[in-house]
């Protein structure tokens, strides 16, 4: 072996660290060239339309960091268009930009038909909407795919309002349905979207565009059976009160409470469409179970009209809350009501001209107490649920969390607010007076729906019935093969 000076041994550290740095620069040279760009220049956007939806479009665009030009038939500026924006003849705009939002009508579209050359393979971003459902045969987006076949259509924007993009009141609209054969035009969309501050949702392909387009136009589809059912079964009680109140009274006792219709009846009825609704919230759930124990199996879908009744159990659960409210705000101004002023006035001049103290009468009075807290307690359990069925309250929860809440505390609600109602009117049940006309008192209809309620599920909750019932739902089966052949008739009637 050949000896090494200490010279040498220093000039091979420094070429070995020379090498190393020269490697070192090599390699951050390559993580450079391999880094994203992070410049906020972003591509153009052409507008076609300068309505009210394209300039408030092209306006939050802008302030996004998209240079934006507006294709129009008149180039002259408005006072209305974006001060940044550029504004050119149609075929000159979308030049400019790969991507084309249309802010025109439907019945507008033919006028693109001759700009089919200059709008190939453009992304073409429809966001019209239709003045009632299903307007057209044909949606919006796949007919404008039609006219231009060899653009790339892409459906967005029409479930937001113009109003939210202006004022910027965007958090009851962020969510944006997104839907285009193209698989790169609809992810170019939904970068664009993000970039806006909303949420994009990919709904599919260009099929889909009929229904994204029909979803502003909905009013309120889950409460339409709520609405209905409580509208219904508020007037039913109203001119129900209305008779044995004050058409029976004026009859026999020659009064007249016409003035009950004010705040006396609309305090009665209240209070029983808050515990009728709380009950057939979980009504649904009793039939359910009944159905699934019979059967043997959950892999059976319910009948239809149980499924629209359990999918809309929120909506008859928030109704019922704003019952139990108004039943206490008209309960809270009934000591400054004129009728119960003199009712009290009346009371103690007749004990003063009698000379005569009524004794307190304890009973009453714990009755009374009782009736009172039952109430309160009722309605805060009732006020909590409320707030659990708040989108953004039940996102922060899990799915225990909320099952606790929404149904065991949910009983117990419905528990306090029936008890709270035997302790009021149970005393009419056995008193002949309060039958007129042979009617029972509508606090005793009000307790029909909800002590079924109850008793139903406090036989549910035996072991011997509660535990064949959790190994159904845990996927357990009573006759297997009776499921799949059912199961095998749902898909194949579904195909």
């Amino acid at each position: 072996m050949h000896s090494i000076s200490p010279a040498g041994r220093a000039l091979a550290r420094l070429g070995g660290c020379v090498r190393l740095s020269a490697q070192m620069n090599k390699n951050s040279s390559s993580m450079m060239a391999l880094a994203p760009n992070t410049s906020n220049k972003r591509e153009t956007v052409c507008i076609f339309g300068t309505g009210d939806f394209g300039r408030a479009l092209g306006h939050k665009m802008i302030q996004s960091g998209y240079p934006v030009v507006y294709g129009s038939r008149s180039t002259q500026i408005s006072n209305l268009i974006p001060k940044d924006a550029e504004v050119l003849g149609h075929a000159e705009a979308a030049q400019k930009a790969a991507i084309i939002i249309i802010a025109i009508p439907r019945q507008h579209y033919n006028f693109l038909t001759p700009l089919a050359e200059v709008l190939h393979g453009k992304v073409l971003v429809d966001i019209s909407n239709n003045l009632k459902l299903n307007q057209y045969p044909q949606s919006n987006a796949e007919h404008l795919a039609q006219l231009l076949p060899g653009s790339k259509v892409v459906k967005a924007f029409n479930t937001v309002s113009a109003w939210a993009l202006q004022s910027g009141t965007l958090d009851a609209s962020r969510q944006v349905f997104v839907c285009g054969d193209d698989v790169e035009a609809k992810q170019m969309v939904m970068n664009i979207v993000r970039a806006l501050g909303l949420t994009p949702l990919d709904k599919g392909s260009l099929l889909a565009a009929q229904e994204i387009e029909n979803y502003p136009l909905q009013l309120f589809p889950m409460w339409k059976f709520p609405i209905f059912l409580s509208l219904g079964l508020t007037a039913f009680f109203f001119f129900y009160c209305v008779l044995l109140d004050i058409i029976y009274t004026y009859i026999y006792e020659k009064n007249d409470f016409s003035f009950f219709i004010a705040i006396t009846i609309p305090n009665r009825v209240c209070p029983v469409m808050a515990l009728i609704l709380l009950a057939l919230v979980y009504l649904p759930g009793i039939f359910a179970a009944i159905i699934q124990l019979y059967r043997g199996t959950k892999y059976r879908r319910f009948p239809d009209w149980l499924d629209k009744w359990m999918l809309c159990r929120k909506q008859l659960g928030l109704i019922a809350l704003a019952f139990a409210s108004l039943h206490v705000l008209f309960t809270l101004v009934t000591p400054i009501r004129s009728f119960v002023r003199w009712k009290t006035s009346t009371r103690i001049i007749s004990q003063v001209m009698n000379n005569k103290t009524e004794p307190l009468d304890h009973t009453n009075a714990w009755l009374s107490d009782s009736y009172l807290a039952l109430g309160i307690l009722g309605f805060f359990l009732f006020v909590l649920l409320g707030i659990t069925s708040l989108p953004s309250v039940s996102n922060n929860v899990n799915w225990r969390e909320f099952r606790f809440v929404q149904s065991k505390l949910g009983y117990l609600t419905l528990i306090l607010s029936t008890a709270h109602t035997l302790v009021y009117g149970g005393k009419w049940f056995l008193s002949p007076s309060t039958y007129k006309w042979y009617l029972p008192n509508i606090y005793i209809l009000s307790l029909i729906v909800p002590c079924a309620v109850l008793v139903v599920k406090f036989l549910l909750i035996f072991p011997c019935v509660d535990k064949p019932l959790t190994q159904i739902r845990q996927g357990w089966e009573r006759n297997p093969k009776y499921s799949e052949q059912s199961n095998y008739i749902i898909n194949k009637s579904a195909v």
